[in-house]
């Protein structure tokens, strides 16, 4: 049975905020150092933050073939732009705000180029990334399927907030809005979330109560 309840619409617990600060504050450090040519810093900085870029391309592009390739693309003019990184915001907000331009220029690419067959939905590359464990989520309903039905701003918020754990501020500063808006869009993706949940109950309601009535 399903239990239709998310993760409280809210920041960070005062533990897991300052286990996340300390995380960014590493991987910032990682990429400064990578900047002046340390290997080691580089080989941490991109093993810190591949399965965030993952996730987040694959929430973002509809190919699922493409994933890996952007992730890539990502990676490499992350490398190539390190010499102009200074460490004025989170090394994670600016890998990802390159991730989300890869992917818009990938689409770019994609629309005006004739495509040979239709591509199936993305939801088998997020398959992997997806997170496990979330209250309210089992194997009978997959978060990405609900996801799927967001819109795609609410989709971005959600996924940077409650997924990848980005503070409301940084996810503001990548997604160019202000906090408030994340927060709003934040919010109407739980609630379209929990009613999706509540959809998705119900038949396994009826069907005890079949069960029950018989």
């Amino acid at each position: 049975m399903i239990t239709p309840a998310l993760p409280l619409p809210c920041e960070r617990t005062e533990p897991s905020a300052r286990a996340d600060e300390s995380r960014d504050e590493s991987i910032t450090a990682w990429a400064l150092a990578a900047r002046g040519g340390d290997s080691v810093a580089v080989d941490r900085f991109v093993r810190a933050l591949h399965r965030d870029v993952i996730r987040y391309v694959a929430h973002l592009c509809a190919d699922p073939q493409a994933v890996d390739d952007l992730a890539q693309d990502t990676f490499l003019r992350a490398l190539g732009s390190l010499h102009r990184f200074e460490g004025r915001s989170s090394a994670r907000v600016w890998l990802l705000a390159i991730a989300r331009r890869a992917v818009a220029d990938s689409i770019r690419y994609t629309a005006v180029r004739p495509r040979r067959a239709d591509l199936p939905d993305w939801e088998p590359a997020v398959e992997l990334a997806q997170p496990r464990g979330l209250p309210g989520f089992d194997d009978g309903v997959a978060l990405l399927e609900l996801l799927a039905g967001l819109p795609d701003e609410r989709r971005e918020a959600f996924v940077l907030t409650q997924l990848l754990g980005l503070p409301y501020a940084e996810a503001a500063e990548l997604s160019g809005c202000p906090i408030g808006t994340v927060r709003s869009r934040v919010a109407r993706a739980r609630a379209s979330l929990l009613a999706l949940l509540a959809e998705a109950e119900e038949p396994a309601r009826a069907g005890s109560r079949a069960l029950a009535a018989a």
